[in-house]
């Protein structure tokens, strides 16, 4: 429902030149890959035109003074008029102003259509409750799953199943739907949401050893809309107080607020995020380290023993998210890189409740036994095997001569390759 923020790490190299209408929205990228973009010549002069191309992009990597002026050239052009649209007669002007008088009510309907969507997918999360509340029940160990849940779970595997295990050897795999359960079997799963986290690209780089032990304590992961017309979800994170020996709260939130207009695009746009405080047992802070120093006196020769506590890396961090700048704050030049740190930080923190929301909540079993890889294949890498065969088409129309088309991998092919282990 949402729009997803893409990571600034994985924006596009490609960049649009300006229309007649419009200078660029976004900064024009000063990178290798921009400035050697390939043209069409002839085939004399290819090898002419890439030496020229690469001579100039490391001119501007050898001179970062030069590539800084010509990158604040074309930063001050952000947002600008061309001029064209002042240019024209006043009769044009006049339609054109219509014409957003009439985006005006697409926005409004725009906005309806999602505020519809919500409350449709409020109606539907309360119909997935009872599943969520069963699947919890078995992960913590308070019921076992019947012989129906378990033949339902070993048809839909066999249909995603290629059958290469059986033929392999030569033998069907013996269902589980009725098999005894020892009176001193250790009760639910261990460490469903652990290894369900850590098979998620992203959570997985934010997870330390040091939150390993913190999260196997973790016993279920909630979502809910927030009441009334307030746009945004609510997560929850329970855990086992039991097991739980580094801090004090039985259950840790963090709430996504969205904007109350929609986007450019139509989604409804994030505006911020709040979390629980962690209230942490002494010395058991995931989230900062001790260092400890000694300091002589000079005068004295006398030595202390100075402690400071460190910010490090870690899982628990998603519960203190960035704050956005405020609206109308001063930049300077020097903070440039802090901001564009925070954007990245907000785009990445943003994209994590989604993908908790959306991903890894409705779908954790598959992220337990690592399936659900299989089924996160990046569009763009369909778009350049599309693209690569779009070449060879070409190559065929050029040459006379018909050659097969490289042909896209299948996300089955794709998970067999991958194989994915659970953590």
């Amino acid at each position: 429902m949402a729009s997803n923020v893409p990571i600034s790490g994985g924006k596009s190299s490609e960049f649009t030149a300006p229309t007649p209408q419009n200078t660029p929205l976004n900064n024009a990228p000063l990178t290798r890959e921009a400035l050697s973009r390939p043209t069409v010549g002839t085939i004399g002069e290819e090898g002419e035109e890439t030496a020229a191309q690469d001579s100039a992009a490391a001119a501007l990597q050898a001179n970062p003074a030069l590539a800084g002026l010509i990158q604040n050239k074309l930063s001050g052009l952000v947002g600008r008029s061309s001029g064209y649209i002042e240019s024209l007669p006043p009769h044009i002007k006049r339609r054109v102003e219509g014409l957003k008088g009439v985006h005006v009510d697409h926005t409004k309907i725009e906005a309806e259509f999602q505020k519809e969507i919500l409350e449709l997918e409020k109606k539907y999360a309360e119909r997935y409750r009872p599943l969520y509340q069963r699947r919890a029940a078995i992960v913590q160990g308070q019921a076992e799953p019947s012989e129906e849940e378990v033949k339902a779970g070993e048809a839909s595997a066999k249909d995603d199943d290629d059958d290469d295990d059986e033929e392999a050897d030569g033998e069907e795999k013996q269902s589980l739907a009725s098999a005894p359960v020892p009176a001193d079997a250790e009760k639910g799963i261990p460490e469903f949401w652990l290894t369900a986290l850590k098979n998620h690209v992203a959570l997985s780089e934010l997870i330390t050893e040091r939150d390993e032990e913190a999260l196997r304590a973790l016993i279920d992961i909630r979502m809910s809309y927030l009441p009334g017309s307030q746009a945004g979800f609510k997560l929850e994170f329970e855990f086992d107080s039991a097991r739980n020996t580094f801090f004090k709260n039985k259950i840790l939130t963090k709430t996504y607020f969205y904007q109350d207009e929609v986007g450019f695009s139509g989604d409804l746009v994030y505006d911020h995020a709040e979390g629980d405080k962690i209230e942490w047992l002494e010395d058991k802070d995931l989230t900062h380290r001790i260092e400890t120093k000694k300091q002589r006196n000079k005068n004295t020769n006398q030595t202390r023993t100075v402690k400071r506590s460190v910010p490090v890396e870690s899982f628990f961090n998603f519960f203190t998210p960035p704050k956005p700048p405020k609206a109308g704050a001063d930049d300077e030049e020097e903070e440039e890189a802090d901001f564009e740190e925070l954007d990245e930080r907000l785009e990445l923190d943003y994209q994590i409740g989604e993908d908790l929301k959306d991903r890894i909540i409705p779908h954790s079993i598959l992220y337990f036994t690592g399936e659900a890889t299989a089924y996160e294949m990046d569009d763009d890498d369909f778009e350049d095997e599309f693209d690569e065969d779009d070449e060879d088409e070409d190559d065929e129309d050029e040459d006379g001569q018909q050659r097969p088309a490289n042909m896209a991998v299948s996300a089955g092919s794709q998970a067999d390759q991958q194989e994915c282990k659970q953590q």
